[in-house]
């Protein structure tokens, strides 16, 4: 609505176009609708929005192809605002260190099972340069801070590298006076994600996605029941670092960290039967050689687990 000293218009918003005009003659200004104009065709669009309480773009096309003359289509709705308020998206980061152990991201995960062992979370370690991965299955939140100090002495003495920063949530496991201690006295960087803002930790999230469809897995695949997390944990991690990753141009994490190409044919199926040899434990020379048992574990630095 304009009003000016010889009378008022009325005007569509997004054009500034005149729909009716109403002259004035005194102090007050008559609004008088000519026949082909009536108030129910030209209802403002909050009325509109109102009455159909679609999304902008929905009644962008209803404006566009309906008879029923629509003004506004701009319209901001604070129960809309309220009811269907999304975050703004976060753009995937393209970035990454130019060398290993410049950058780890770290996250835990909490399993809504025990494990057989009483293992409760894992902690995830992952190298931004190689993308090579690291898990730590925990008893105890607290043992989080224990275990992130070996890592960094064990990439200082196997790789000869030293950890520059730290990219994690704002988790009390990550957040406390012990770890921002350590990290201050050996110079290196905690980065911290915001509040209720995961998607500032995204690499992290993003690998234990992927850890937790492989256990899945090699789980259902085994037949066996949650409990057996741990041990579905140990192969997935090992099977993550040497299969292709388009994060390095579809090279493998083993190849980026050690320099030599993995190697596959020591793999066998999660689950499958085995007969380990027993000689060197039998309790005499009659005892069997050997048991059926069931391969659970594989790790290519650690020696294979069956149960």
């Amino acid at each position: 609505m304009e009003f000016d000293p010889a009378g008022c218009s009325v005007k569509a918003l997004p054009s500034r176009s005149e729909i009716v005009r109403c002259n004035s003659s005194g102090p007050l200004y008559p609004l008088r609708l000519p026949p082909a104009h009536s108030l129910v065709a030209h209802a403002p669009s909050p009325l509109w929005h109102r009455r159909l309480d679609p999304g902008h773009e929905a009644l962008s096309k209803l404006a566009s192809s309906t008879s029923c003359q629509i003004l506004d289509c701009s319209y901001l709705c604070h129960a809309c605002q309220l009811g269907r308020h999304v975050c703004l998206p976060f753009h995937a980061s393209t970035s990454r260190a130019s060398n290993k152990f410049d950058l780890i991201h770290c996250d835990l995960w909490t399993s809504p099972v025990v494990s057989i062992s009483g293992y409760k979370y894992y902690l995830v370690i992952l190298d931004d340069c190689t993308h090579y991965l690291w898990t730590f299955p925990l008893h105890l939140k607290s043992d989080t801070f224990s275990t992130l100090t070996h890592f960094i002495a064990h990439a200082s003495t196997q790789f000869g590298a030293h950890v520059k920063a730290v990219q994690c949530d704002n988790g009390k496991e990550f957040d406390n006076s012990s770890t921002r201690h350590f990290f201050l006295t050996q110079g290196i960087h905690l980065r911290m994600s915001c509040p209720y803002t995961s998607s500032q930790n995204g690499k992290a999230e993003h690998i234990i996605h992927s850890i937790n469809n492989v256990i899945h897995s090699l789980l259902f695949q085994a037949s066996m029941p949650p409990s057996y997390w741990v041990e579905a944990l140990s192969t997935a991690t090992g099977l993550l670092n040497i299969l292709p990753t388009k994060t390095l141009q579809f090279s493998t994490p083993h190849l980026v960290l050690f320099g030599t190409p993995p190697t596959y044919n020591h793999l066998r199926v999660f689950g499958c039967k085995c007969y380990p040899n027993l000689s060197a434990t039998a309790p005499h020379k009659l005892s069997p050689s050997s048991a059926l048992c069931v391969f659970l574990r594989y790790s290519p630095h650690h020696t294979t687990r069956i149960l």
